[in-house]
């Protein structure tokens, strides 16, 4: 009787650990969600922060040269596209990342 105890528990040790390795399909939805707002703020970040960079170099300048608003102007503009330029290489990368990893899954399947 201890023999077919022994069986039992393993077999419900076995049953759990098969249980516990299967994917939850909401909890994979909520980490790709949050995974996707990382990265929208992430570009949001490297936006706003290449505005500020562009208006502190700009309004700098243009107090220490007194040609007050022109530079700042010109770094603000040239901040957003630098900006717009860093958004651009990271959703690049993104992207990649995106496709590699369907590329492997799609591989593991085989």
């Amino acid at each position: 009787m201890a023999e077919s105890d022994e069986d039992r528990l393993r077999a419900l040790e076995a049953r759990i650990a098969a249980a516990k390795s299967k994917a939850d399909p909401e909890r994979d939805h909520m980490e790709e969600h949050y995974s996707q707002a990382q990265l929208a703020w992430r570009m949001v970040i490297e936006l706003v922060a290449g505005l500020g960079i562009g208006f502190g170099i700009g309004y700098g300048l243009d107090w220490a040269l007194g040609t007050t608003p022109w530079l700042m102007v010109v770094f603000v503009i040239l901040g957003f596209i630098a900006g717009v330029r860093t958004m651009i290489r990271s959703a690049q990368e993104i992207q990649k990342a995106a496709e590699d990893r369907a590329r492997t899954e799609t591989h593991d399947g085989d």
